[in-house]
């Protein structure tokens, strides 16, 4: 299975926001999409950087009287981890173990084009060992 599996039942939208906002912007947009990663984009629409809840946490303990005004591009993740819609799940998993990270963009050619989560991969592993394991009681069935 790969990426391109997730995408196409969760769909491709990705919330994004300007490394020029505030961490204020960031939480906001997080609690209204109930989301917990957003992706950072430049004025061009390349992905500039990610900004997930782990990182406002961090800038909370840091600075609780002050986090929520720092601007984004001075707390976000500038070193974004990619997939492709051809990136294998099982490599998804191994990146995101290695590298203790819960989401993903996919990006080809510098084109966003979704976003997925750990929560994503579990899900669709589930549901392959529910299916394996339904065709095996139909083999033994059989």
């Amino acid at each position: 299975m790969h990426v391109d599996t997730i995408l196409q039942t969760k769909g491709s939208k990705v919330h994004t926001l300007e490394p020029t906002g505030t961490l204020a912007d960031a939480v906001a947009l997080l609690n209204t999409h109930n989301i917990g990663a957003v992706v950072i984009v430049d004025n061009a629409g390349k992905i500039a950087g990610i900004l997930s809840e782990r990182d406002i946490v961090r800038q909370l303990g840091k600075n609780p009287g002050g986090a929520l005004n720092l601007r984004i591009a001075d707390c976000m993740t500038a070193t974004v981890v990619t997939a492709e819609r051809t990136t294998s799940i099982d490599e998804i998993m191994e990146r995101m173990t290695r590298r203790r990270i819960r989401h993903m963009p996919v990006a080809e050619a510098g084109e966003l084009l979704g976003i997925i989560s750990i929560g994503d991969v579990v899900k669709l592993k589930i549901a392959e060992v529910e299916h394996e394991a339904e065709a095996l009681r139909e083999y033994i069935a059989s």
